[in-house]
């Protein structure tokens, strides 16, 4: 049997964006793309989360994988490179559990977005070409560095940074001519261990390509990243999924949408007077949007379980139907009693929430939402985890969506 350690280095100290490892990216942690990555890879035999944060390996191993050490603060510095990092893990695991594996996968958390069979791929090349040190995953790169300059300064001339036998000109050529270039991603290294122990280096000499198609291309380092690539996630690429599902994207027919209240269109306080009255707060740019969902077709209306008559009042005020007061067990069958009065096909139905009494509705629905601030469970179960938070225009971006793709 063949030891392949998939091996996740994941810091606490990250500056651009803080404690990202352990951010929902798309409705999960993000360590646990990467994790799922490892553990749904039919070659690998074990995955390991190499950090220095005692929160983040609590993170890891609720993921999945395996912490066994902490990682000494020396080697989980701003300017850390890989190699310490892998030789002090692997250092490690031979030392304490006498444990050596013959390769060696990185999988960076900050590119969470593979094809399900990359890392499979990956370790199928470097095992089929013994003379390779590692196998790196790369994509065609958007710049041609043919055409790119070294700068001396303001007041020097420039230089070519590169040169091409047989081309005078490179900077001058048709991009047709000049040799194909690739850009090395975060998603995947596979490397022989000896590699790294014998030859102290992360690639070695010889480093085979794995080919990854550029739509997968993510390296999320600032929060404009963070909010771009959760987009690719809902695109409906096929990619590795960590554990809680398979997202479904948006139906082609939606007819209709169905609201939860407190949590969704509040943002789950209330306010009580001394005489026991409640008051709430919406968002009243959510109505404009559903009038004009309704002059295309689709209709809104709300679920909650709240008694109180600030529901119907909402309701009222935004012109959509609402039931209220619905045991907090009940919500799917009265779901499915609305669905079956109204003659709508579930699979046309898109239901938004944050609570748990809503994953009996998530399971009816044809596409199911979360607010930002959805409990963790209903995170992980929805189809589409929202930008905003519950009660400051949560139903008003689901409407935006629906509009501006139909």
């Amino acid at each position: 049997m063949t030891h392949i350690l998939a091996l996740i280095p994941a810091r606490g100290g990250s500056k651009g964006i803080p404690r990202k490892n352990i951010r929902n990216f798309a409705g999960h942690p993000l360590i646990a793309w990467s994790i799922a990555a490892g553990l749904q890879a039919k070659s690998v035999t074990r995955v390991i989360v190499s950090t220095d944060d005692e929160e983040i390996a609590a993170v890891a191993r609720e993921c999945g994988a395996e912490t066994p050490f902490l990682r000494p603060a020396e080697f989980a510095q701003d300017r850390t490179t890989d190699f310490p990092v892998f030789e002090h893990a692997l250092k490690w695991l031979e030392e304490i559990e006498g444990y050596k594996p013959e390769v060696v996968v990185q999988l960076r958390p900050t590119s969470p977005i593979r094809p399900v069979d990359m890392v499979d791929n990956a370790i199928s090349i470097l095992i089929q070409h013994p003379d390779a040190d590692s196998v790196r995953g790369v994509v065609p790169a958007a710049q041609n560095p043919h055409k790119m300059w070294r700068f001396n300064g303001f007041d020097v001339p420039l230089n070519p940074l590169l040169q091409v036998e047989g081309i005078a000109e490179p900077y001058n050529a048709p991009r047709q001519v000049l040799p194909p270039v690739y850009w090395q991603t975060g998603h995947i290294d596979a490397i022989r261990t000896s590699t790294i122990t014998a030859k102290l280096s992360m690639t070695g000499d010889v480093v085979y390509p794995l080919v990854i198609d550029s739509r997968y291309s993510v390296d999320i380092d600032t929060p404009a990243d963070w909010v771009k690539y959760e987009s690719v996630v809902y695109s409906g690429l096929d990619m590795v999924m960590p554990v809680g599902g398979v997202r479904r994207p948006m139906p082609r027919k939606i007819d209709l949408i169905i609201c939860d209240f407190d949590g969704v269109l509040t943002d789950n306080r209330v306010w009580v007077d001394q005489d026991g009255r409640e008051t709430v707060a919406a968002f009243r740019s959510d109505s404009p949007r559903v009038h004009e969902l309704r002059q295309r077709g689709i209709e809104v209306m709300i679920i909650s379980s709240e008694a109180n008559t600030v529901v119907a009042a909402r309701a009222k005020k935004m012109g959509v139907e609402a039931i209220h007061g619905v045991g907090l067990q009940d919500k799917g069958r009265v779901m499915r009693d609305v669905l079956a009065k109204k003659n709508i096909k579930a699979e046309n139905v898109v239901y938004i929430g944050n609570d748990l009494n809503d994953l009996p509705c998530f399971e009816v629905a044809g596409w199911s939402v979360a607010v930002a601030d959805a409990f963790p469970e209903v995170i992980r179960a929805a189809d589409y985890v929202l930008k905003t938070r519950g009660g400051h225009g949560a139903l008003r971006e689901v409407c935006d969506l629906i509009l501006n793709k139909s």
